[in-house]
This record gives C-alpha cells, structure tokens and sequence, in this order.
C-alpha cells in the first residue's frame, strides 16, 4: 500500500439559538432538508485548481416525510403490554403506511385492551406492526422517509385480559441526516470517536452494511481490523474489533493492511484477507487470512504466506510471490479472487481462491506487468470488469488509472486516468456498488493518508467519490467536497459547496463585522438577520488542514501576528500560506466540530462564551463548551 447541488439549496429555516443539542431534530439555527445539486467549482485543492476533475453536475434530492409524534431508532423493539377488563367489541381497522420502509403495515385483528380504541403507534422505517386494543377502530401508522403504500387493516375484534402494542423500527428508521458529508475529513462514528477502519472495504448483510479497515497502535504496528455497521452508509457505529494483535501470537507485533471481507455463501463463512508484515520491517510481504462464522464476530486467524510460496517459484530472494496491497473480488458464479502487489509492487497477481476462499487454488493471471500498480479495487458493472489502481509513490497521493475487460485473466485494456492529477489527494481502497429502489451506483473508497506529511496512519481521513461511467468501458469522478447518498434507493450524487458554521451554544452565525473583501475585518457570531459574509469555503492545503475563505470574496480567517496566545481575536486577511491559517476540522459526530489551528494547537470559540450578537471569536484552549463546537450546514 502507500506506504512505508451546483449550489446546493438549503431547504429550511434559520432560527437564532434554537438548538437541539446531539439530538435528530433540527440544527442549531437551520432546520435542513436538503439539496439538490448541480456544477459547482469550488477551489478545494493546495493550488485552489480543482485539477482535471471539473465540476460535477447532477440530481440529488432529499425527500422527507411528514413525520408523526416519537421517532424510534433504528433496530428497535418496544413493546407495551397492559391487561384489559375482558370485554369484546369488533371494529374496523385502518392501517396507513407512508414511507420508505419495504415492509406495509395493516391494522390486523386487534387483541387485547379495555374497550375503546386501539393504541396508535408511530416509528420510522421497514416492517412496523401494531396489534392493540378491544373494540372500537384499531389504527397503525408508520412513517418512514418516502412515499409509501397504504393498506386496509382487518375486523378489530378483541376478547380479552392482556392487550400489548409493538413497534419495530427497520431500515431507514433513523430520521434523515440533515448534515453535510463532508469529503476529506475523519468522519466520526455515532460514539463521537474517529472511524479507523483505513484501507478497507465494505461488504452488505441484509440491510446492513460492514466497513472494516485498519486500526493502528500509536507506533504504527497492528491494533485490530476493526468493524463499523450502517444502514444508510452515514451514520456509522462502532460494532466490534473483529481482530485484533492478541487474537493470534503472529499477530503481536504485526503490521496489518488493506484488510478486505467477503461473504462464502457455500460455507456461510466471512472470510478477511489482508497484507502482512512482522512489525519490525516491510521485507515478509505476505498475505494473511481469518475467518468467521458471523460478519462482525470474532475472526480466527489461519496465519501468513506468500502466495505459491510451494510451488518452487520466488520473489526477491524468497520463496513464492510477495503480496502487499491486496483486495477480494467474489464474481457472479461465486468463484472467488484474490489480487496482491508482487515484484515489489511492479506486477500485480491475480490469485484464483480455494472453494472455502481460505487459500489459494493458482495464480490466475499476471496483470499489467512491470507497471508499477498498487491499491486494486476491483468491481464488475455490467459485464464488465474494472479494476482502478495508484501509482507506487510511497504515502504521497497520485494518478489513478482503470482498465477493463470482459474477462479477469484476459483482454484488458490499457491503463486510463481518472480523476485529478493527485486523485484528489486520495488514494483508492475499494469500489462499494450500491444497490436501492432507484438502481444502482458505485462508490470510490479513498484515503487521504497522513503518512503524507508525517502523521499516523490514524490521523488519515476519508475521501468518497460518486463514480460515473460515460461508456459500459469507461469510468469518471470529478471532486467533491459533499456527497449525498442515499442507500435505500440507491442514489448518489456530490457537489462542491460553501457551508454555514453555526455556534452551538448561541446558535449564531460565524461571520464578519465590516466587509469580508477588507483585511483586519474582525470575524464575530452574528444572527442571521445580521450576519455578514456567513459562506465559507474549505480549501485543503494538502496536509490535512483547510484555510477558510469567505465566500463573498478571497479573505482566509487568519490569527493576528500568528500567536499562539489564548485569547486572541481572529480577523480576515490574504492568504499567506501561512499555518496560522489553517485548520483541522475535528469531526465529534453528527455535524459537529472543532476547528483545529494548524500552528497553534489551539481551537476557535467565542469569546467569553457569549451568546450576543457580534460577539468575537479568538483562540481558545479546548474544553467541552459548546462555545467551541460548531455544526455545518450547506451554506443556502
């Protein structure tokens, strides 16, 4: 591995100090259902040259549902259960479902109750069933985030001693995200902590899908593959450390990469291949396998090898062929494959796996030869098959390149470019399809590795493309710095926009006193009704911090003097370069964060933690105020 909607409208309202804190209802000033897409061309790279990728242009539209009383998350059962005085009565039931959710929902034959009417249950989602109350109208509603279906409940006849209600929430049983994903920054899990599952992939179970990648000790050795579960590939929890270093002594010390699962639906077990390496040096180049009855259980670890490592031939000085980056393809017939780096990195293999996928049967092809590929992703669209790669160029990012072919070991096609120059300051790990009501798009899977300049492997950040195909041959991404996603229909779009910070504890607006086109202009938190250049850009320095650019003109949020002294009001002025002007955008979940300096260490606030208007904004030590937290919108 690297080693060693063209404005997107804000559909809503903004309301001063309005904020409901690390809840699912409205932001702190903006209440958002967003967006639809279109070109945009914000400058998000370290020259501001958005490189060859241009603009993307498209649809993205959000639509949600009139929603009813509570709300339940997703994957859960309540059940109220009460007794009744055993009278009888018959009614007609109605049952209405308006959603998303697969699952229609009738009114049934009501059990149980005291006379009177049945309880009405509301939830979100797939598969919601009410049964309930003795004589009179038995009702069941659930709304979901779509249109739905309605259908007509049954006689609610009822007899009886217990009378008991359940509501059961599936897919899509979350109310909609309303925050922006924003590319280029390490997303949160629901818990608040950094998403460490780099080089990875992901693999769907039923209506879930499982992001498993690298965890890494703070010495840059193996701490676990660790698991992360969503259903609408947003909110991503934290579901196991599936491996890790004490699960097996060749495990401890180790070096673990690029970690890949799929599913054997012969042997109904997941299998995970991976890169190995002993801790201590990069020289073993092996490939490595686990296995597990469950997708996000414990894995056994069947140990390291190189790839026909028996069969006489070597690689560099040892026997059979080394193995670094690495993915796992599972073909429509179920065969499966498994592709590594070999020659240090200058060829890549193309191993046909065991029945069980827990070895390999042969080497299946020997593909672009001498070309110097890394990070495979191999996907199949159509017929046809496409495998993207990196440039070997240690952690620095580079030109991505595809070919295609109807056949795995024949008839590829030369190597063509996509993306920019530096593919976005990403380099690939996998090419998720994602299949929904609407059809089916793919997504890139990126890192943005901080080995780049310096920094661990657990300090990188994600980058998610929409991948568009121009041809059934070729293949396009253009940047941006937004993705709207959604898996239940299976849309995907992005776009390039401004945003809106907005304070958590005043709910105010980070603008501008005085002119945003004028250096020295102090930087304050106004109302909407006041505020002033409230639009910024994210331009990324290509070292994991961003300069904020006010959108009314070209004028960063710099620190005065660069001083490193809490307390320090914080104005407009040219950008410089300078590290005084950058920031770390420090993702706490669920559109919240911090903002980072670059050259200071110190995070931006308001002072005094004021909730007035014009209040400034300066350098501060961080702490848990909600001073110093602010949620992103799209800027309207």
């Amino acid at each position: 591995m690297l080693r060693l909607l063209a404005s997107c409208s804000l559909v809503g309202l903004w309301r001063a100090r309005s904020y409901c804190a690390r809840s699912y209802c409205a932001l702190a000033v903006l209440s958002v259902s967003t967006a639809c897409g279109g070109g945009g061309s914000e400058a998000d790279h370290g020259s501001g040259a958005d490189g060859s990728g241009g603009a993307d242009t498209g649809a993205d539209t959000a639509t949600t549902a009139p929603t009813t009383t509570a709300t339940t998350s997703a994957s859960t059962t309540t059940t109220n259960a009460g007794s009744g005085a055993g009278t009888t009565g018959s009614g007609t039931g109605a049952g209405t479902t308006n959603g998303a959710g697969s699952g229609t929902t009738s009114g049934g034959d009501g059990t149980g109750g005291t006379g009177g009417d049945a309880a009405t249950s509301n939830s979100n989602g797939n598969g919601a069933t009410d049964t309930g109350g003795s004589g009179g109208n038995a009702a069941s509603t659930t709304v979901g985030a779509d249109a739905g279906s309605t259908s007509s409940g049954g006689a609610g006849a009822a007899t009886g001693s217990t009378g008991s209600t359940t509501s059961t929430t599936g897919a899509g049983g979350e109310p909609p995200v309303t925050w922006p994903l924003i590319n280029g920054v390490q997303w949160a899990d629901t818990d608040g902590n950094p998403i460490q599952a780099h080089g990875g992939g992901l693999v769907k179970v039923g209506d879930d899908y499982y992001w498993f990648g690298e965890n890494r000790n703070p010495d840059g050795t193996f701490y676990a593959v660790s698991a992360y579960r969503s259903k609408d590939l947003r909110r991503w929890e934290h579901v196991h450390d599936v491996l890790t270093m004490n699960s097996d002594s060749g495990l401890k010390p180790a070096n673990i990469e690029r970690p890949k699962v799929v599913y054997n639906a012969a042997t109904e077990k997941f299998v995970m291949w991976m890169h190995w390496e002993n801790g201590m040096d990069y020289g073993e180049a092996r490939a490595a396998v686990a296995s597990s009855d469950t997708v996000a259980g414990d894995y056994t670890y069947h140990g390291s090898f190189r790839p026909m490592q028996d069969s006489g031939v070597s690689d560099h000085g040892k026997p059979g062929y080394m193995s670094r980056d690495c993915t796992l393809f599972v073909d429509d017939d179920g065969e499966g494959y498994f592709i590594s780096a070999s020659n240090e990195n200058y060829d890549l293999h193309l191993y046909a796996l065991s029945d069980d996928y827990l070895s390999i049967e042969s080497r299946a092809a020997l593909l672009f030869e001498g070309g110097h590929r890394e990070a495979p992703a191999l996907f199949k669209r159509d017929g046809v098959y496409f495998l993207l790669t990196s440039a070997a160029t240690g952690w620095d990012p580079n030109q991505a390149q595809y070919a295609t072919s109807t056949s795995l070991t024949s008839g590829w096609s030369s190597m063509k470019n996509v993306g920019d120059g530096n593919t976005f300051y990403s380099q690939s790990t996998y090419v998720q399809p994602i299949e929904g009501s609407s059809g089916t798009e793919y997504l890139y899977l990126g890192d943005r590795w901080a080995g780049a300049w310096g920094g661990r492997v657990n300090d990188s950040s994600y980058v998610w493309q929409p991948i568009t195909f121009p041809s059934s041959t070729s293949m396009s991404m253009s940047w941006a710095n937004n993705l709207h996603l959604d898996a239940a229909t299976g849309t995907l779009s992005g776009s390039v926009d401004a945003f809106a910070l907005v304070n958590k504890k005043s709910g105010m607006l980070l603008s501008v006193e005085g002119s945003p086109n004028e250096n020295s202009s102090d930087v304050v938190q106004n109302d909407q009704a006041q505020a002033s250049g409230a639009a910024w850009r994210l331009n990324y320095d290509g070292e994991g911090y961003f300069r904020l650019t006010n959108d009314s003109g070209d004028k960063v949020i710099d620190v005065p003097d660069e001083s490193t002294e809490p307390g320090t009001h914080l104005h407009l002025w040219d950008d410089n370069g300078g590290d005084h002007q950058k920031w770390r955008l420090v993702d706490i979940g669920q559109g919240e964060y911090r903002l980072l300096n670059k050259k200071s260490g110190l995070v931006l606030g308001v002072a005094g933690a004021s909730t007035e208007a014009a209040a400034d904004i300066e350098l501060q030590d961080e702490s848990e105020g909600g001073e110093q937290i602010w949620t992103i919108a799209v800027a309207p």
